[in-house]
């Protein structure tokens, strides 16, 4: 399977989990006055490590004043003899605890095995049949999981260091491990402990190459190898630190200087193995985020003056050498991409490809009567401006970018009340729709689907099979209703 695109400093240790709850909260409720002015040049780099490289080229305006050069073909995955899709297995959530919210972050698809995080494990299935081919057991809850998978099949997990207990309600996600997807075995788990002090807590993690990159904010993050866990580098913690890493075809880091209130954030491309700078661009004063959307090209979304839902209004694309080719406005209400809160790769709904941002707009009204429509449009990396791409969702579907494959754009179409969902191929230089996969349109398994949140949960599609999952589990409303942490269909 290829690889697929904050607490005040000082005082008590922040828990994840809890951040990630209150940020939420604060996030909804919370709207930060003031607007923030981007100017159109490059942020200076202190760093002398600097990499050369052209800025890309500039592509044909067409009518829109966008790049009209898309790319197209490529991809690997092909239409099945048959699209429509049987139910493969359904994975019953774990019982939680009333009120509580319990992590279960992690899931990852090859052609050979489904895995997916459970309570302190991670269980492998047979993707076709759902028969457990083995459980790897942790330590804890699940924290994060990488987004790739090496050519080897390796991914990597974070855990929390002890099981859930009254008197240890949220332990600290310090435990890294590095697995084998086709056989279940671990590789190796490791901590680290800045400067001899406590374990640092991490909040994502990632691979590029040979490097695993674990982010930890306050304690400044890690990088293993993947092989053997040895320790590669870490950041030095200080008036700066490493606010997370997203990794891929390249290593790039959110960095984070200055004291609580008056933060400064730079982006950098680091090299993977040493943990040095390639090159920085420093963002303006008062934006206190950044979530990466991909590192090659690197392109990174800011929230504006205001919080927003979508994590995202802004867009910046950098060039190889790290220098700003053009910032895309994303309006607030107008998109339905959705970038986690105090995370640096956690953008859903939203991909890069041909040198284009491919985001799909807010429901509308259809052509027919009560019904709502979306569309897929995109944006040139070079240029800012929108360009003639447009897919149309179709009345009563919903139309979301799940990932490139090659220069086509993968993308889920979430049903109707009568009708199954699709996973549907883009053409990159023709937007022609051709469809892979359909769900089956009964209500029962069009009731899992929503439950799930297609929008919002971890999809993965490869080879004719479509899996979504849970990231978060909590008790069921009532003792009628089930809840999935996973489900997933295949067609033939």
């Amino acid at each position: 399977m290829p690889m697929q695109p904050q607490a005040p400093s000082g005082g008590r240790k922040v828990n994840p989990q809890v951040a990630i709850i209150v940020s939420a909260v604060v996030a909804i409720a919370l709207i930060v006055v003031g607007g923030v002015w981007y100017a159109n040049s490059s942020g200076k780099s202190d760093d002398k490590d600097t990499s050369a490289g052209p800025g890309g080229t500039e592509g044909k305006d067409d009518n829109n004043g966008g790049d009209d050069v898309g790319g197209g073909g490529g991809g690997t995955e092909k239409v099945p003899s048959s699209t429509s899709a049987k139910l493969l297995f359904q994975l019953p959530a774990a019982e939680v605890p009333k009120k509580d919210v319990w992590s279960v972050a992690g899931s990852w698809l090859t052609d050979k095995v489904y895995a997916k995080s459970g309570v302190s494990e991670v269980i492998g299935y047979d993707p076709d049949t759902g028969k457990e081919s083995w459980t790897l057991p942790l330590t804890g809850l699940t924290c994060a999981g990488s987004p790739e998978v090496t050519k080897d099949g390796v991914a990597v997990v974070v855990a929390e260091d002890a099981k859930r207990t009254k008197a240890n309600p949220y332990p600290e996600c310090t435990e890294v491990t590095a697995f084998n997807l086709n056989t279940g075995k671990a590789l190796w788990t490791k901590s680290v402990a800045p400067n001899g002090g406590e374990k640092a807590a991490f909040k994502e993690v990632s691979i590029t190459g040979t490097t695993v990159a674990a982010g930890s904010g306050l304690n400044g993050g890690a990088a293993f190898d993947i092989s053997n866990g040895k320790i590669l580098w870490q950041p030095k913690v200080g008036t700066c630190e490493d606010v997370g890493y997203a990794g891929g075809e390249q290593l790039v880091a959110v960095r984070k200087c200055g004291d609580y209130g008056n933060e400064k954030y730079e982006v950098q491309l680091l090299d993977p193995k040493a943990g040095t700078v390639k090159w920085s661009y420093k963002l303006p004063a008062g934006i206190d985020n950044a979530k990466v959307i991909s590192t090659k090209p690197v392109v990174f979304g800011v929230d504006s003056g205001e919080i927003t839902a979508s994590g995202a209004t802004d867009v910046f694309s950098l060039d190889d050498s790290g220098k700003l080719r053009t910032k895309i406005t994303l309006e607030d209400g107008k998109y339905e991409h959705d970038c986690g809160v105090n995370k640096i790769h956690n953008c859903r709904s939203i991909a890069v490809g041909n040198d284009r941002l491919y985001v799909p707009t807010k429901q509308h009204e259809g052509a027919e009567q009560y019904s709502r429509v979306n569309e897929i449009v995109s944006f040139s990396l070079a240029t800012g401006k929108p360009t003639s791409d447009r897919a149309d969702a179709g009345d009563g579907y919903e139309i979301l970018p799940i990932r490139m494959d090659g220069g086509n754009v993968i993308a889920y179409k979430n049903g109707p009340y009568d009708k199954g969902s699709q996973v549907v191929s883009l053409d990159g230089k023709t937007f022609k729709e051709t469809k892979l996969l359909e769900t089956p349109a009964e209500a029962q398994i069009r009731s899992a689907i929503s439950s799930i949140v297609p929008s919002s949960s971890e999809m993965r599609y490869t080879g004719g099979r479509l899996f979504m999952a849970q990231e978060l589990i909590s008790a069921p409303y009532s003792a009628d209703d089930k809840e999935y942490a996973a489900i997933g269909f295949g067609a033939k």
